[in-house]
């Protein structure tokens, strides 16, 4: 085997069917990997493992593969999912799949020590080859997703970058401060539909929030909804407090709470009702005059937990 080779599973066509599965397998059972007994030399097994990485990617979806590993009567290899995507039938050789197991692949994999593919974003951790995929779902280094709720969005990224793209992609209005004081004005409050009317970045205590305030029907009533989010994990998010008022007419609103994460999407944020609620009849009345125009004043800031 060449230095820094894998498992060839794949053999050449030119050998019968049946060499060619018996010199997958016994490629595959003489493939040995030592694990790494200290950091030093986890990275160079970590080197050494590329080409088995590479392997351990599924040919169609190009992900990595998890047990069961499949594999046609030929070896060529692929995931569960993909195995019923290509209607059962080998991609690479067009062979019937049947249900034969790859189990020296899948033994292999447990012997696999790799880096959080968040690596370049700051995680340094080390994980076993059937951990890995849980820990990156959940990593704190993992991009988020664009907050802006205006549109399907698919930019990820840092806070950073998000916090450009937002300015610059979507020409949110940035400001600086812990107090805001906002008017909303719609000169039809008839109309109710499911869309944000505005959003707004503060950055504030060197960290960024997100104020939303929308309309949307709740079940048959429309209502207009404020509420924050913080540009960072959850963990953080509940070092910071925030309220909101809104009035009129010699009465008021207000609601105070934590700040949710950009983890959670602005829909699962909205539709539990975490911020402050105003029904039509009620944001009319805070107008007032003639009822036919909604004047809306929110005010509120947001203040560090000691």
């Amino acid at each position: 085997m060449a230095p820094g080779g894998g498992i060839f599973a794949e053999i050449s066509e030119s050998h019968s069917e049946d060499s060619r599965f018996s010199t997958a397998n016994v490629q595959l059972e003489n493939f040995q990997l030592s694990k790494p007994s200290n950091n030093s030399s986890a990275k160079a097994g970590i080197s050494s493992t590329n080409g088995v990485h590479e392997l351990l990617e599924c040919p169609v979806c190009t992900k990595s593969m998890y047990p069961p590993i499949h594999q046609c009567p030929n070896g060529h290899t692929l995931c569960s999912s993909c195995k019923l995507r290509v209607h059962n039938h080998c991609p690479t050789c067009r062979y019937e799949l049947g249900n034969i197991r790859c189990l020296a692949l899948e033994k292999v994999a447990e012997s696999l020590e790799l880096p959080c593919q968040h690596q370049n974003l700051g995680c340094s951790d080390v994980f076993p080859y059937y951990s890995k995929l849980k820990h990156e779902q959940m990593c704190r280094f993992r991009p988020y997703n664009c907050p802006y709720a205006g549109s399907e969005c698919l930019v990820t990224g840092d806070i950073p970058t998000l916090v450009t793209h937002l300015r610059n992609d979507h020409k949110v209005d940035m400001h600086d401060g812990c107090t805001f004081n906002h008017r909303y004005v719609k000169s039809n409050p008839q109309e109710v539909e499911n869309a944000t009317w505005m959003l707004t970045v503060f950055n504030c205590f060197g960290q960024h929030f997100c104020l939303h305030f929308e309309a949307f029907l709740l079940g048959m009533a429309p209502v207009y909804m404020a509420f924050l989010r913080f540009m960072g994990d959850d963990n953080e998010a509940k070092n910071f407090n925030y309220s909101l008022e809104v009035g009129g007419n010699g009465r008021k609103l207000i609601w105070q709470g934590v700040p949710r994460s950009i983890r959670d999407s602005h829909r699962k944020v909205r539709d539990s009702y975490d911020g402050l609620v105003i029904h039509r009849n009620m944001a009319l009345f805070f107008s007032g005059g003639n009822r036919q125009e909604l004047k809306l004043r929110v005010t509120g800031r947001i203040w560090r937990e000691q």
